[in-house]
């Protein structure tokens, strides 16, 4: 691809943007174009200078702005990863344009594919354009955590300050090397009195001012995170933290004579949908506020298309279990069937075809609700394929490493009447082998020895097994304090030098089940085809919220989580010295 000049791109984007401010207000085409040149020509002394032509376009265009004033961010150049915009980015800016100096509405919402760049386009650019022309005098940032509203506060600061493009138009914006003004982690004020806060979702708004003004820009950018929408509890936590704080820390907007003479806040909000009743799910349907919903693949149902045609072709070949180069070989497929295999999506510029297949094959309902915004789809059954061989043929490899995991049943309840057992394996060919799972219809508590003496049954079973590792949060290590007293008593297992593992579960279930799918649907992670009962409730596990029985993803995630972290134990042989001479 080649790049224009600097001065060259400059100019075109001067007079293309010029050009369609007098085309948006109804201007037919040739008289935009006299008008534009006519005003490059008056103003050709001063086209990019101090409060030139280009300073003046872009306190009227946001697109404008963010081009050529911000170029390095999202102009496509010879030393910058930017791609080519999409209709939904020009959308955006168009409509946020609106809502802060036009008559837009003062509550704007999008609900976007993970990978738009919502925050780079929806937050960004429009806080610089905002503060840089004194659009808003005080922008507030809110987002799911600390860390996240520092990293905003961070690339305001890396792409206004030393910014050759705005400081030859504007002059010096941000001084942070002058006291005077506020320039910290969450914080920055710059010299024509505006300020930018970021802050977690957890923080207050309510009685936050600057120099006696209220917030007149707030932007909900990810403002819950997954933990927010993990039960009801937290879910009705977090809307009632947004009905009763933030819908406060708003700015009234300043009438006379029944006319408002100053808009009040602006309230913006940009994330993904987690939940059919988390925060953005209930925002969209809010009356009060402009919501626009987008999907990244832009067919009707993803299932039904990636599920037939050559794509079902291609499925076929990359679920070639047998096959070492299966995914070398669809996408070789792919590529000889290239122009057949095209699909409208919503970032042509920047997405490809077949690596949005390959992130649906991997884990379709993960895709549908992060790509598709299909909230319906949670609660589907997150593993589509399993890998099987028979017990022969799993015991014919060469283990390099092996474990026992297991995970003890103690209630009384209906999801807790199995004792879970897994014997996994890694192997010298790359892959993760279930060679044993087993659901034991032992409850624990009140056949403790019974559990116990099902481990050592198996430790005799499997001699490669080095490792056990059983969770702490059911008896607080009294089960591991009796299996190794009976290592210890054993006559043959007393030499085996096991390590027993023995820690409390803190990490969310989903969240550790979730990092094995693409594995177990690409079959990385192999399964014993005699476990039927075993591999029948690993496939039913839909999270953790609609599943009955999650025992034996649980231990299957867990193994294939903890073998790669464990060093076997070193075995010490002793001789006779004899032998030496």
């Amino acid at each position: 691809m080649n790049f224009p000049s600097d001065e060259v791109r400059n100019k075109w984007l001067l007079y293309h943007f010029l050009k369609k401010s007098y085309t948006d207000t109804g201007i037919s085409e040739k008289d935009a174009e006299d008008l534009t040149e006519k005003r490059i020509l008056e103003n050709s002394k001063n086209l990019f200078g101090f409060h030139g032509l280009a300073w003046k376009l872009g306190q009227i265009s946001l697109e404008f702005f963010c081009l050529y004033f911000l170029q390095d961010i999202y102009l496509p150049k010879e030393d910058n990863a930017a791609a080519p915009l999409a209709a939904v980015h020009e959308e955006l800016w168009h409509d946020i344009q609106e809502s802060i100096i036009g008559n837009g509405p003062e509550q704007l919402g999008r609900v976007l594919p993970r990978g738009t760049g919502k925050s780079a386009f929806g937050t960004l650019g429009p806080t610089c354009w905002a503060v840089a022309y004194k659009h808003k005098t005080y922008v507030l940032i809110c987002s799911d955590i600390g860390s996240t509203a520092e990293k905003f506060i961070k690339d305001i600061k890396d792409n206004m300050i030393e910014n050759q493009y705005i400081e030859s138009a504007f002059g010096k914006v941000l001084d942070d090397k002058n006291r005077d003004f506020i320039c910290n982690a969450t914080q920055l004020e710059f010299t024509n009195k505006t300020f930018v806060e970021a802050i977690s979702s957890t923080s207050p708004m309510r009685g936050r001012k600057y120099k006696n003004v209220r917030p007149d820009l707030i932007i909900l950018d990810d403002y819950q995170s997954e933990e927010d929408c993990r039960t009801e509890e937290a879910r009705e936590k977090k809307w009632k933290k947004y009905s009763d704080d933030v819908k406060f820390a708003k700015q009234r907007p300043v009438k006379r004579d029944g006319k408002v003479i100053k808009k009040g806040t602006v309230l913006m909000a940009w994330g993904t949908q987690q939940h059919k009743e988390c925060f953005y799910s209930r925002l969209i349907k809010t009356t009060t506020w402009a919501f626009k919903k987008e999907k990244g693949v832009l067919v009707n149902d993803v299932d039904e298309y990636f599920n037939s045609g050559l794509w079902l072709e291609f499925k076929n070949i990359l679920n070639d279990f047998k096959n070492n180069d299966r995914l070398a070989d669809a996408k070789e497929f792919y590529y000889k069937n290239q122009d057949k295999m095209q699909y409208d999506i919503l970032w042509s510029e920047f997405w490809d075809c077949l690596e949005l297949a390959l992130d649906y094959f991997e884990n379709p309902s993960s895709f549908k609700q992060e790509v598709q915004g299909d909230v319906n789809s949670i609660g589907e059954k997150w593993f589509k394929h399993q890998r099987t061989e028979t017990r022969k043929e799993i015991e014919s490899h060469n283990f390099t490493k092996t474990m026992l995991i297991v995970d003890p049943a103690s209630g009384g309840g209906r999801k807790n009447d199995y004792s879970a057992y897994m014997i996994g394996s890694t192997a010298d060919n790359g892959f993760k082998y279930c060679r044993k799972g087993e659901l034991a219809k032992i409850n624990a508590r009140q056949e403790f020895d019974k559990y116990v003496d099902h481990m050592i049954d198996l430790l005799l079973e499997y001699p490669s097994i080095t490792h056990v590792f059983i969770e702490k949060n059911t008896f607080n290590g009294a089960d591991a304090n009796q299996l190794e007293k009976k290592l210890k008593e054993h006559p043959l297992l007393k030499f085996r030098n096991i390590v027993i593992i023995n820690e409390t579960q803190r990490k969310n279930k989903d969240d550790k089940i979730s990092t094995i799918v693409p594995f177990v649907n690409r079959g990385e992670f192999i399964f014993c085809s005699e476990d039927k009962e075993f591999n029948e409730q690993f496939m039913e596990f839909c999270g953790q919220r609609y599943t009955l029985h999650d025992d034996a993803a649980d231990v299957a995630a867990e193994f294939f989580l903890r073998i790669d972290q464990i060093k076997n134990p070193v075995i010490i042989q002793t001789f006779d010295r004899s032998l030496l001479f």
